[in-house]
């Protein structure tokens, strides 16, 4: 850290000088504007950027017929989400077919994501979502109802028997992760560029904050999947009424405890927040019940049926760490 001394010019005005490593690194010229923005903890942000505008970053890409298929999409993934404008993928000979199929995939999975130009040789995609028009909030709430709907689902599948309707949650996985993926890269351009954090008005830290719930959701709509996973293992398995009746009575308790979790998280009640914990263990005791229910069954039931109970107590868990998430950040926020 420099230190500088304020000082008085005119009588009238306080001036700090800059560090002249810094003004040659931002090309600042004499005249030259620069952005103060005053931060949540007192702190002054001095800035170059003033016109509203992030800087476009390019990532590249060098691909081939050698190229691995799976860790290029990891790849497209992780440029998305650290926050590249504009990723490009770059070929010494022509482009092999299956990555131009896999940028197709890619730009469906990942929300603004668009190819704006492309060669024999070459694929440009940019990012084309302006990030303030997808506030962290309706995000978040929009992963909640995806995640809640799907696991809802999969207990219907599971007595239905309905093979359909549990593809159909499996399917709806993707949306949930699309959604977490906006909202870790919105996460990671708000802490590359605090400016637009001003202009989505949230701060920096209430940023981090969600991005840490989006993470849950998107664990809880993991094992509404692997409910669903299961429910298929099942479809020609009868399980006897009294077990899929405390099934049934644990998801939903599962689903009230995530959804109290998330009601504490829009509204920042610690109160709610502390006492929909204490319903966490509730629920384990249901599903240490449905356990020992299910020691009865042969191993080709009793095993699909454990895990269901498994991924219903780790909704609930799950949504527990919404809570202490809640309570800390909420603290922190009113110390």
């Amino acid at each position: 850290m420099e230190i500088r001394k304020v000082q008085i010019t005119g009588g009238l005005s306080y001036i700090v000088s800059l560090p002249k490593q810094w003004i040659r690194d931002a090309k600042i010229q004499k005249n030259d504007p620069v952005g103060l923005v005053v931060q949540p903890d007192g702190s002054l942000l001095i800035t170059p950027k003033i016109g509203g505008e992030s800087a476009q970053r390019t990532r590249v890409f060098e691909v081939g017929a050698a190229t691995d298929r799976t860790y290029l999409l990891r790849l497209l993934i992780g440029a998305y989400i650290a926050g590249f404008a504009i990723i490009r993928l770059d070929s010494k000979g022509r482009m092999p077919p299956f990555i131009l199929q896999l940028v197709r995939e890619f730009t469906q999975m990942a929300i603004g994501q668009e190819v704006i130009g492309e060669t024999d040789t070459s694929i440009t995609i940019k990012d084309l979502l302006n990030p303030a028009e997808m506030p962290f909030e309706n995000t978040i709430r929009r992963m909640h109802l995806l995640a809640r709907g799907m696991q809802q689902d999969a207990m219907v599948a599971i007595r239905g028997h309905d093979a359909a309707l549990a593809d159909d949650v499996v399917a709806r996985d993707t949306e949930v992760d699309r959604l977490h993926w906006l909202v870790a890269r919105q996460d990671n351009l708000i802490m590359s560029d605090a400016t637009l954090a001003r202009r989505m008005e949230i701060p920096v830290a209430r940023a981090a904050y969600c991005f840490q719930v989006s993470r849950i959701i998107e664990r809880i709509a993991d094992h509404a999947t692997r409910t669903a996973h299961n429910a298929l293992l099942l479809i020609d398995r009868d399980i006897e009424a009294a077990t899929l009746d405390r099934m049934d009575e644990a998801s939903a308790l599962a689903l009230q405890i995530f959804s109290w979790s998330m009601e504490a998280f829009h509204t920042g009640e610690i109160e709610k927040a502390n006492t929909t914990l204490e319903r966490v263990r509730d629920l384990e005791e249901m599903t240490r019940e449905i356990d020992t229910r299910v020691l009865r069954f042969e191993a080709v039931k009793a095993i699909p049926t454990g895990q269901v109970a498994d991924s219903i107590r780790r909704i609930g868990e799950y949504s527990g760490d919404i809570c202490e998430s809640v309570i800390n950040y909420t603290v922190g926020q009113t110390a």
